[in-house]
């Protein structure tokens, strides 16, 4: 870790002219009353609710450009000698999105102002993008967001990704971790949180484990086609995160979004209410960083604070299991057999359905077939029963449910509970007029203990529960830093990290089955060893142990930095990020053992494959695990890998204002990635042609990266030098309408100006 943030800095300490960013743009020209373009006016963007201030000034030509600028309302100024102060106010400016604003100037004094509060246009007239912009406050008030396993993910809190079901060409499930985008495949999507990538790159369906919370995002950007050179490594959607920061005025709120049984309508006939309890709160505020006698942070140092807690207790009392009779315990599996005759075998002797047959008495018929004696009464003996599987029966609960199917006869109540907490702060602090820095941490823990939904437990007691732990935490950081070199140059760096970890795992993992149970050879001490398949439709009992989990984490390292400068009608942008990916992981399957039981143990063998008799139909596969006769055997050692792929974007764009209706945008990208590559070439490949010496030498063999024994002194892939990407997008505003009459008030109202706007755009990537 100490190494990949040592990483990110220096990348950002050696880039000069080096983007990805969630910031707006607000742009356009600056004309006299003559409609000639003033150069060299000084611009001034100031942020209602923060007071900052942001300077450019107009081009040779007249044009000018605020680069950079975090979302939120704007008031926009331009002062020239000789001319009115001319002042636009509403002017909100959506998360990476451009407005632009013309400025035609008045003769008069300095002394003098035109203020317009018109709000801002909503026609893009400045892109040939296709993107959508939806505010944390639409989606609180549009029923989009569940919460719940069903509803927004596995981790139950809700998902600021379900904003896509407000797009056309979307589609969005919470429970499945799906996010399509115009036809795409599933999850290629790319997500930015504060300018920083933050998908997850390892699990890219699981979007939930490194989720902002919903309350502390201000806007989401999602661009679904046509994008800027600037933005890459994406197959569906680019979801642009900004999360909100606080202002002048001290603001809070508290929230509460619930489900419970009270609510819900009874169960046909039964009259009853299942238990079920799910609550998704928390609160936020923010302001300025004021401390009496202090420190005044008001117009220069703000903060913004959200905390969220989802938390879900659901009672289940309606999970049937099999578990083993008493008779079975003591090994009379008399009510094992049916009394159906199935044949008879090779010494002419009836087969009845259901016989239990010992495996000791085992011979060679005359006719060559394997013949076996059956357990008198179908009982067998106390000193034929494996004495690790009598110890692994004491741990089994007994019946409790009366007349239900002999496989259903145990049901014990549990409760689920799932709990996700995401707290986040935000700081932003005006160094200067020039000079703007942003700080963001949050973090991501849920802890799924016992079951809930499609990890639902089964109500056995420790340590034979099949039930599985869910826990996750992340953790985000972003740094962002703005500087205004000259009043048309701008230098932006950003730099962030990910820090993920995700475990699933067997609610014991600490058990000793040595030491508990007399069972040799298991390599580690950890979760109760697996033990499936003793049971059938004639009773036994269910699969038990949670052998099958892992442990991982994941690092992501990002850095960003782009250069943009204000030339006469062209703005000009180029950048570079980088993106450092690295995941640890431990797989815990099998590593305890896989024990699977089967009928034929304790059937006759001769009858497998005759026609009209089903397998299974003689023996029992509870049975056959209290010999201890186990059919199948896993044992794995836990796999133990290094994954590591670098990612790096070099990108030139440039934005032409051709005429004041026509603006061409144009660039290249260049994008080059790793493959995900183990530490010390632990990962395995199939060659065809290497000599395998454990099959006499022929081809076929298990290679290993590297050079060394054992390895092929190669590489499994070579990555791909050329991805270059050109860009091309044409936004035109070729008819305009002015003064309108107002259908809303009617004739001597306001007038509006319609424009309509055409957008061909081409994008295109050489691969």
């Amino acid at each position: 870790m100490r190494f990949a943030r040592l990483a990110t800095l220096s990348f950002l300490l050696t880039l000069t002219a080096l983007a990805q960013s969630d910031r707006g743009t607000i742009t356009g020209t600056i004309s006299d009353p003559a409609g000639a373009l003033v150069p060299a006016a000084p611009v001034q963007a100031r942020n209602v609710e923060t007071g900052a201030l942001y300077e450019a000034a107009s081009s040779a030509t007249g044009n000018y450009t605020l680069p950079q600028l975090p979302t939120g309302n704007y008031e926009l100024s331009v002062t020239v000698t000789g001319f009115k102060k001319y002042v636009r106010q509403n002017l909100f400016l959506p998360v990476a999105q451009t407005l632009r604003i013309d400025v035609s100037l008045e003769v008069g004094s300095n002394a003098e102002s035109i203020t317009i509060s018109e709000a801002a246009p909503l026609l893009k007239t400045e892109s040939g993008e296709l993107s959508h912009n939806v505010t944390s406050q639409s989606m609180d008030q549009l029923p989009i967001l569940g919460i719940g396993n069903a509803q927004a993910s596995s981790s139950g809190v809700r998902n600021p990704l379900a904003a896509v079901q407000l797009i056309p060409g979307t589609t969005f499930s919470g429970a499945n971790n799906l996010t399509r985008v115009n036809g795409a495949q599933g999850n290629t999507d790319a997500i930015r949180i504060e300018g920083q990538d933050a998908t997850n790159g390892y699990l890219n369906g699981f979007s939930q484990h490194t989720q902002p919370s919903v309350d502390a995002i201000q806007e989401i950007s999602i661009q679904t086609s046509n994008f800027s050179a600037e933005f890459g490594q994406v197959g569906g959607g680019f979801f642009n995160f900004t999360m909100k920061s606080g202002s002048n005025q001290f603001h809070g709120s508290g929230y509460d979004y619930f489900v419970n049984e009270a609510l819900n309508a009874t169960q046909p006939y039964v009259n009853t209410r299942g238990v079920q309890r799910r609550n998704d709160y928390g609160g936020t505020f923010g302001g300025p960083i004021w401390i009496p006698k202090v420190y005044d942070g008001r117009n220069k140092t703000f903060f913004f604070f959200n905390w969220e807690q989802f938390r879900e207790t659901q009672n289940y009392n309606n999970v049937y299991i099999s578990v083993p009779t008493p008779a079975f315990r003591a090994g009379n599996f008399a009510g094992s057999s049916t009394g159906k005759v199935l044949t008879t075998d090779s010494l002419g002797r009836t087969v009845i359905e259901g016989t239990v047959y010992d495996p000791k008495t085992q011979a060679i018929a005359p006719d060559g077939k394997v013949v076996r004696n059956p357990y008198t009464n179908n009982m067998m003996p106390l000193t034929d029963m494996d004495p690790i599987s009598l110890k692994i029966q004491a741990l089994m609960p007994l019946p409790n449910v009366a007349g239900a199917a002999p496989n259903l006869n145990g049901l014990f109540p549990f409760t689920g509970s799932s709990v996700t907490t995401i707290p986040a702060i935000k700081v932003d602090h005006s160094l200067s007029s020039k000079a703007k820095l942003s700080v963001y941490w949050s973090t991501t823990k849920s802890d799924r203990a016992v079951g809930i939904g499609g990890n639902q437990g089964d109500g056995l007691p420790f340590p034979i529960t099949e039930d599985k732990g869910f826990f996750i935490k992340s953790q985000t950081e972003r740094v962002n830093f703005d500087y205004t070199l000259s009043p048309t140059l701008l230098l932006h760096l950003g730099a962030g990290f990910l820090d993920h970890r995700s475990d699933t795992i067997g609610q014991v993992n600490n058990y000793d089955a040595e030491k508990e149970l007399g069972l040799k050879g298991i390599p580690i001490v950890g979760t109760f060893p697996k033990i499936q398949t003793i049971s059938n439709v004639r009773g036994g009992m269910k699969d038990i142990g949670a052998n099958d989990g892992a442990i991982g984490r994941g690092v992501l390292p990002t850095s960003n930095a782009s250069l943009t400068w204000v030339k006469g009608n062209h703005t000009f942008k180029g950048g570079a990020e980088m993106r450092l990916e690295g995941f640890i992981g431990v797989i815990q399957t099998n590593t305890t053992g896989f024990f699977s039981f089967s009928a034929d143990q304790t059937g006759l063998p001769s009858l497998n494959g005759q026609a009209g008799i089903q397998a299974g139909s003689t023996g029992f596969n509870y049975a056959s695990f209290m010999l201890g006769d186990v059919a199948s055997l896993n044992i794995t050692q836990p796999p133990n890998f290094r994954l590591a792929k670098q990612q790096w974007g070099l990108f030139l764009q440039d934005t032409w204002k051709v005429t004041r209706k026509l603006t061409l945008d144009y660039g290249l990208r260049y994008d080059y990635s790793t493959y995900f590559k183990e530490q010390y070439g632990r990962l395995l490949d199939f060659s065809a042609s290497v000599p395998n010496p454990s099959a006499g030498g022929r081809l076929g063999a298990v290679i290993f990266e590297g050079t060394g024994p054992n390895r092929c002194g190669c590489d499994y892939a070579h990555n791909y030098p050329l991805a270059l990407g050109p860009r091309l997008g044409v936004a035109r505003t070729d008819v305009c309408f002015a003064d309108v009459e107002s259908p809303a008030t009617g004739p001597g109202a306001p007038g509006l100006t319609v424009c309509r706007t055409r957008r061909p755009s081409i994008r295109h990537a050489v691969r």
